[in-house]
């Protein structure tokens, strides 16, 4: 697929029906809704990336939540890993904000864009390898497209697998130019960005303490000494997360 811009990759993405299993079970979750959301009209549909067309961190996560994004239509928004990544942008001067709740909320990211290797929110969170390739064409345009970034970080095994794949790196008749998924692991890639690896903000992985806020917070902190100092809009909430720690 030659997408042209970012915004002809959001049209598509938005209009994808290549996932019958997906869409049906997005469009279910729509309907049926969650008790506590019963006055939302859900997005139901797949959901782009999110971002500064002029990033130099690309985030990378596996697929929007069933009652996150696919309710609120923009990724990581809604549920307790948004919360939990959009407090560490803004902590480190990538966001305007440290929540993000819906769509039209305001929340501007700085220097930063986030996607997903999947769009559409799985049944049991796990999409299908067919579906993951599916999807790797809109990641494809948006690494292609994104040409400033420096530094990309993965959340999680599923999403570092994608991503390489999804960057041409993953050469199965030779070695991975990365290493295996551990938190914290850092490599730097053939094109010359650095890949960080992070276990996912995943309410599984933060109730049970296998990440923490300090771990959370060390993989941003190396972004932002990585990538150098945020642009002038945002020194003032990183300036305030560092006298925080």
């Amino acid at each position: 697929m030659n997408f042209r811009s970012l915004q002809e990759i959001r049209r598509a993405v938005v209009s994808c029906e290549r996932c019958p299993r997906l869409r049906s079970h997005c469009r279910q979750v729509a309907r049926d809704k969650k008790r506590e959301f019963l006055e939302w009209e859900y997005w139901g549909k797949p959901i782009p990336g999110f971002g500064d067309a002029r990033a130099r961190l690309l985030v990378v996560g596996l697929a929007p939540a069933a009652h996150g994004g696919n309710r609120t239509g923009r990724v990581f928004t809604g549920d307790s890993s948004g919360d939990w990544l959009y407090e560490a942008l803004h902590r480190f001067g990538f966001a305007s904000r440290p929540t993000s709740v819906s769509r039209d909320d305001g929340l501007e990211l700085i220097d930063c864009y986030v996607a997903a290797a999947a769009r559409c929110a799985p049944p049991e969170n796990k999409p299908t390898l067919q579906e993951f390739a599916n999807c790797r064409p809109y990641l494809e345009a948006e690494i292609r497209l994104l040409h400033r970034v420096q530094v990309v970080v993965v959340l999680g095994r599923l999403a570092l697998e994608n991503f390489l794949k999804a960057n041409g790196n993953r050469d199965r008749t030779g070695p991975p130019p990365a290493p295996r998924f551990a938190h914290g692991a850092e490599r730097a890639l053939p094109d010359g960005r650095t890949l960080l690896c992070s276990f996912h903000p995943s309410r599984r992985n933060t109730n049970t303490g296998l990440l923490t806020r300090p771990m959370w917070h060390a993989i941003f902190r190396r972004t932002r000494g990585l990538i150098g100092s945020a642009p002038a809009q945002s020194r003032r909430s990183l300036s305030a997360a560092t006298a925080v720690e």
